[in-house]
């Protein structure tokens, strides 16, 4: 194991980090099975693979700098204008934007939730405010603390569903806090990076009524749901005045032309592989929120690919983690989340056959007694 003091495999605050794992428990990155990253356990559509070997040529060539093909099969995905869209490397580059462009001084975020909200308002000189959300509301905040935070800050990001729970704030509500938005002259920032794995019918989602509220901008990521985290692919959706200030601080080819064009095929895979990943999560998210509470997790409700535990006493994360590493499992610890505790971790939904190895590895190392740790 390394010497590297940081006591988690999260040195760089995100899950996927196998290189990491590999040095600190030994074997080799490749062969992880990584449950700390939240993405497809389908892969990509064939038609990326496809299109992305038929693309190779298209290497020699600067990608369009306008995004515009992507951005053509995104406005008719969606139903909302071409100037209503920004493409960005991954979707931290779209919030990363955003704070260029709009130039907040204060940035409220909504703990526990994604890291990156944080260390980007810091990176960019912003003041940080927080409310926490509580653990019988399943770690939501109050509607009442956000319409509070949105009038005491200058831009407000909010996970829906959130990060890691993984839970949706009622429509209701979100159209509420783009109303306040509206009135005291904030930002509120939806960080829609997992709504496509929930179902349509249950997607609590503001994009239909986007226009109503210029100050309310939506963030999605292609790389979760069409399995391309390699490739880094996002967006935002919001008033083009909004879109215009965030590409004024884009550097020209931030997106590459192979992320591009697999943005083109995602879009172009149709509705089978869809409901496909669909069904495996529904499936899936179920078989191992009931395998974990057997083994005596405490397991939040959530909607996403992936589920919020926390270990039976007296394990914490740190620990867990280090021999779920052993056994050549990746997990993802929240001990370092605000408003969350020592012993929460965070688990990927992938197929039937890794989450049945998964929970078999689990009731192993649980079997442990705490003096033969090491």
């Amino acid at each position: 194991m390394s010497d590297n003091s940081h006591p988690f495999v999260e040195v760089y605050g995100h899950g996927g980090d196998v290189e990491t794992a590999a040095q600190r428990f030994g074997g080799d990155a490749a062969a992880y099975l990584d449950y700390s990253a939240n993405i497809n356990p389908l892969g990509p559509p064939q038609e990326v693979m496809h299109a992305l070997q038929d693309a190779m040529k298209a290497i020699i060539r600067y990608p369009d700098p306008g995004h515009r093909g992507f951005k053509r099969r995104l406005s008719d995905k969606l139903g909302i204008g071409e100037e209503q869209l920004l493409a960005g490397n991954g979707a931290a580059e779209c919030m990363a934007l955003l704070l260029l462009g709009l130039k907040p001084q204060t940035v409220g975020v909504v703990e526990p939730c994604f890291s990156e909200y944080r260390q980007l308002a810091e990176q960019f000189g912003c003041k940080v405010r927080t409310v926490y959300g509580r653990e019988d509301r399943d770690w939501r905040a109050d509607k009442a603390q956000i319409a509070e935070l949105l009038s005491a800050t200058d831009l407000v990001f909010l996970g829906q569903p959130n990060n890691p729970n993984g839970v949706q704030y009622e429509l209701a509500d979100i159209r509420e806090l783009a109303g306040a938005a509206e009135r005291c002259g904030a930002w509120l920032v939806l960080d829609e990076a997992f709504i496509d794995f929930i179902p349509a019918r249950q997607r609590q989602t503001l994009l239909p009524e986007l226009a109503n509220y210029p100050r309310t901008v939506i963030i999605r990521s292609m790389t979760k749901f069409y399995a391309i985290p390699g490739l880094r692919l996002g967006y935002a959706c919001a008033h083009p005045e909004v879109i215009r200030a965030m590409a004024g601080k884009q550097v020209t080819w931030s997106v590459n032309g192979l992320a591009l064009l697999a943005g083109e095929a995602c879009l172009a895979s149709g509705r089978d592989f869809e409901q496909q990943t669909l069904a495996l999560i529904d499936t899936e998210r179920s078989r191992l929120t009931d395998g974990l509470r057997a083994l005596r997790f405490r397991v939040s409700p959530g909607e996403a690919n992936y589920v919020l535990a926390e270990l039976p006493e007296p394990w914490n994360a740190e620990r867990f983690q280090r021999e779920m590493g052993r056994c050549g499992i990746l997990v993802r610890s929240c001990a370092m989340y605000p408003g969350l505790r020592a012993g929460h971790i965070r688990l990927a939904v992938k197929d039937a056959a890794a989450n049945q190895r998964l929970l078999h590895a689990i009731a192993e190392v649980l079997a442990k007694q705490p003096g033969t740790w090491t």
